[in-house]
């Protein structure tokens, strides 16, 4: 570790709904900031305030300000202008300015926490609703005509079939549908959100 590495904290407001975008955005900024000569670390933080910072270091002032003024770093300040606007920057030098600024720095966890799965007698209700359709069509319409055929051969093309109604047509669509109510905790806050930021 070099005796004056210059850390910088970089304060952006981000849109409603590009949480997600804006965490992927500052990791992969980090990750083109990585392959710059002097880069020591960093990290995507986001404060209670909901206000987000993407904080770095770099080895000394030189390097920090090559990597600053780069091509590659205004190439990257370009991509997060539809979702997120820089309200602040801050630089400050030596090591220990590093680990004041994590320690002080009220955090929650930057990355967006998945919604719960749904209660198991729901999925079982989506599925049956998915597969009892197309077997019962399979079975009606199908299946006489397929009288002849070896049993293996006639289920082997029923479970070719349903399977793939169910993954790429009624599955999509059923989940769709009751959204809201495999996962209502979900809607509920962002109900809470809308009508907080109305």
């Amino acid at each position: 570790m070099t005796s004056n590495p210059v850390t910088i904290t970089v304060a952006y407001h981000v849109v409603p709904g590009h949480e997600a975008d804006f965490h992927s955005w500052g990791w992969a900024l980090l990750g083109a900031g990585a392959r710059q000569p002097g880069f020591l670390g960093g990290g995507v933080l986001v404060d209670e305030g909901s206000e987000w910072h993407v904080v770095y270091r770099f080895a000394s002032e030189s390097t920090a300000r090559a990597w600053e003024n780069s091509p590659d770093r205004w190439q990257w300040d370009t991509r997060v202008a539809g979702f997120g606007q820089e309200t602040g920057r801050q630089s400050v030098r030596g090591a220990r300015a590093w680990f004041d600024a994590q320690a002080a720095r009220p955090t929650t966890p930057a990355a967006p926490t998945a919604p719960a799965p749904p209660a198991k007698w729901k999925l079982w209700f989506i599925n049956m609703s998915a597969v009892f359709p197309p077997v019962l069509l399979f079975n009606l319409i199908v299946i006489p005509y397929l009288g002849g055929l070896n049993p293996i051969v006639r289920t082997l093309l029923l479970c070719l079939c349903v399977t793939a109604l169910v993954t790429w047509i009624l599955m999509p669509r059923l989940q769709r549908f009751f959204k809201k109510w495999l996962y209502p905790p979900l809607q509920a806050l962002r109900g809470r959100h809308k009508r907080r930021t109305a």
